[in-house]
């Protein structure tokens, strides 16, 4: 008995007939783009009102954080050169966030800015959290692999990315 494939089948969206399950997958990445768009706003903000973080010594400070994870972090190094300057350091994770956080959830140039949210989290877990054992106790791998998805798929529906595509493709069509 040999199996074979159909090829005279098309998929229900290359009709125009949509299923709940082709809604449901280009509504996949929406979830979590609201989330990490939104988490990544609030820590940006957060960091940003806070004058204590804002801080090169004394509780809850940059610096002091950046003092106490310095010999259990994976990269030294990138911590002591947060060091040179604690509060331009914060400053920069702050406005990162920030910036990762408003180009995720408005899907502006939503690949690049999960590539930044990619690189902060990175930055993070290899410095903050790389001490957390077990591994899964701390938070920013997670994130790093929440990233990823949107790195790969980007923002192809309620997004400033998928508007100028549609866009795009109108202008196209038009003039063929």
């Amino acid at each position: 008995m040999t199996h074979s494939i159909r090829s005279d089948t098309q998929a229900p969206y290359l009709d125009g007939d949509r299923d709940w399950r082709d809604t449901a997958t280009r509504y996949a990445l929406l979830p979590l783009r609201v989330f990490l768009g939104v988490t990544f706003i609030y820590a940006g903000l957060d960091k940003l009102t806070d004058s204590a973080f804002m801080s090169e010594a004394g509780a809850g400070s940059i610096g002091d954080m950046m003092r106490a994870v310095r010999d259990s972090s994976a990269i030294p190094a990138l911590v002591d050169l947060s060091l040179k300057n604690p509060v331009g350091f914060g400053y920069a994770i702050a406005f990162g966030e920030l910036a990762v956080g408003i180009g995720t959830l408005l899907g502006i140039l939503s690949r690049l800015a999960a590539f930044g949210g990619v690189l902060i989290s990175l930055s993070l877990w290899l410095t903050v959290s790389w001490a957390a054992s077990p591994y899964y106790y701390g938070n920013d791998l997670p994130y790093l692999m929440a990233w990823l998805p949107i790195v790969l798929a980007g923002a192809p529906v309620l997004s400033i990315d998928a508007a100028f595509r549609n866009r795009r493709r109108h202008r196209a069509g038009a003039y063929r």
